[in-house]
């Protein structure tokens, strides 16, 4: 697949709030004592089988909220959500992977060098939740600098998500991120109150990506 057009909005929190939301296999992951939530809006571009060809893969968007942490491979990432339009993967990877994906409704446009990302989700039994932002990448990419905040945000390739009665642990691969200045304007978002947190007080670190090509593995028993 492909992630495209990939904004990274990661608000500073206390580790102990974060802490007491993880399962168990897992730990809070800080960066200058500092744990991390992101709001993660892309789209997944051309999400297909190992060797099919690009023609079969649908394309859609995504939104994600997300922390960091380290399990027993390593850092990695641990997701709240995953709110997309792609009913038959959304299905998939509930049924399949227990990833939360939740079904959404989406407006997602280019204007000029403006992405629009609007947001809203329709899965059936589960609270509602709105999105609403414009983000603009500004100047050219490059690699994000050794150890930065945005490095230690981005370069992530592995996620784990609480199972039926274990951890999984899924494994990615791609080149190394290159990331853009980004000007981020949030109208809404309900990420923060929808998954049980209170809403970050500060200003955000926001990062941009023209996306990378990626390889994901089926997650497996940690």
């Amino acid at each position: 697949m492909d992630w495209r057009d990939v904004c990274v909005a990661s608000y500073a929190v206390d580790p102990a709030v974060v802490a007491e939301t993880l399962p168990e296999g897992v730990t809070v992951d800080t960066y200058d004592g500092d744990a991390y939530l992101s709001v993660v809006p892309f789209v997944m571009g051309d999400v297909r089988p190992y060797k099919f060809p690009r023609a079969v893969g649908p394309t859609f968007g995504e939104l994600n909220l997300r922390t960091y942490v380290t399990g027993d491979a390593g850092p990695g990432i641990y997701f709240y959500n995953l709110d997309a339009t792609d009913r038959l993967g959304v299905a998939i990877a509930r049924a399949t992977y227990r990833l939360p994906y939740y079904n959404a409704s989406q407006r997602i446009v280019r204007r000029g060098g403006t992405i629009e990302f609007e947001s809203e989700r329709i899965h059936r039994g589960v609270p509602g939740c709105a999105f609403d932002a414009d983000y603009t990448p500004r100047g050219d990419p490059v690699p994000a600098e050794s150890g930065s905040l945005t490095e230690f945000l981005l370069e992530r390739y592995r996620f784990y998500v609480e199972g039926r009665d274990t951890l999984l642990r899924g494994e990615i691969e791609h080149e190394p991120w290159r990331v853009q200045d980004v000007t981020y304007d949030v109208r809404e978002n309900d990420l923060f109150t929808v998954n049980g947190f209170e809403t970050p007080d500060g200003d955000s670190h926001v990062a941009y990506s023209p996306g990378v090509e990626v390889a994901a593995h089926a997650p497996r028993r940690v």
